[in-house]
């Protein structure tokens, strides 16, 4: 299958996921995933880094279609607009292998009794997370990902223009990444 039918497969899968079709939106974001993981070995290899990153890089990846999949605008290619967050994706990982600290060995013992961290994917720390947005943020970041509302349907409700909409969904995203980075930390 050439990249066009590729991209006409999975953008009609992404519609039908959109509309509720969950079946067809596990097999779509399997696609994905292998797709993902291709690239995201293939960037680490010519950057010579090693794949401890891949998994994470992949998760990561799909985290953010799902959160973001009613900003897709139907009407585009969805191949290019997977390819860019994953490559987002790749560039984070990056930037974060060249930030980690080594723990020297005396402290070994330390670490390994360190408590554990809560998981930030579930539903009480996404609620938490969400929590620190304005109120028109937290409305609008609920309504479309974790309700599943459309943008329209939470445009209309809030008496917002789409393009509003996305822009403020984005920007709470952004913030929501930065606070959830922060948080593990």
């Amino acid at each position: 299958m050439g990249d066009g039918q590729i991209d006409e497969k999975w953008a009609g899968m992404m519609r039908a996921a959109i509309a509720g079709d969950e079946a067809i939106y596990r097999r779509l974001l399997e696609e994905i995933a292998r797709s993902v993981r291709t690239m995201a070995r293939g960037a680490f290899s010519r950057a010579r880094v090693g794949d401890a990153d891949v998994e994470d890089v992949v998760q990561e990846t799909l985290l953010a279609i799902h959160l973001k999949r009613n900003t897709w605008d139907g009407g585009l290619r969805l191949a290019p607009w997977v390819g860019a967050i994953a490559r987002h994706k790749i560039i984070d990982a990056m930037r974060r292998r060249g930030a980690r600290r080594f723990q020297p060995i005396e402290d070994f013992e330390m670490t390994l009794a360190a408590p554990e961290v809560e998981d930030p994917h579930t539903r009480s720390d996404a609620e938490r997370l969400i929590a620190q947005l304005a109120p028109r943020q937290r409305d609008i970041v609920r309504s479309i990902s974790l309700e599943g509302q459309s943008i329209a349907a939470t445009a209309t409700r809030l008496s917002m223009t789409e393009g509003a909409v996305r822009v403020a969904l984005h920007r709470s995203l952004k913030l929501l990444a930065s606070a959830w980075r922060n948080a593990s930390q």
